[in-house]
């Protein structure tokens, strides 16, 4: 028997998870991160930093996160703070809204600064598919679509706004998946 996505948001809480959220260079096979954001289980911060690119910010991404090239032009690199996340990730479930994107976003950095991909210890979770299978459930649709970001939190009644900046993406994906397991958003 399949378990309903609001008991399996509830058990993935009781591991005490973090979520996290990245803004890049673009959407391109050489984008890279320019920002990573990740907080606790309760929406509080864990982890906040601008990344310094190997390439220039294009204009169209500038548009979209506000983050241009001189406010990261002495923030760390990725390989400088690559360790520090690693340790972070280590052992610990990581929910991302739209995992397949952040995560390629952390290979593909990983390439832009010639470090080898490596397991970061964590175990990512996707809390955009999950929840597509609660929003489905909810509604009574078989085959949900997925939703935005911004979209689900408007459909969760959550006040915060999709910001697209990498702490404020990761508190709103946090508040959906507590509102999927019935809790208050943070």
């Amino acid at each position: 028997m399949t378990q309903s996505a609001t008991a399996r948001a509830r058990a993935i809480l009781r591991d005490d998870p973090l979520f996290f959220d990245t803004e890049t260079t673009g959407l391109s096979k050489s984008a890279e991160i320019v920002e990573i954001g990740v907080v606790d289980a309760e929406g509080r911060t864990v982890l906040e930093s601008l990344v310094r690119p190997r390439h220039r910010i294009p204009a169209d991404a500038i548009a979209v996160h506000g983050i241009s090239n001189d406010m990261v032009k002495n923030a760390p690199t990725w390989a400088e703070i690559w360790p520090d996340v690693r340790q972070l990730f280590g052992g610990r479930r990581v929910g991302i809204f739209n995992a397949d994107f952040d995560l390629r976003m952390m290979r593909q950095s990983h390439r832009q600064h010639g470090l080898p991909w490596e397991k970061y210890g964590g175990s990512a979770f996707c809390v955009m598919k999950m929840y597509a299978r609660y929003f489905g459930e909810q509604r009574g649709l078989r085959n949900a679509k997925w939703q935005s970001l911004q979209k689900a939190g408007r459909q969760c009644g959550i006040a915060l706004p999709n910001s697209h900046r990498a702490v404020g993406d990761a508190r709103l994906t946090c508040a959906i998946f507590r509102y999927m397991a019935g809790l208050t958003s943070p």
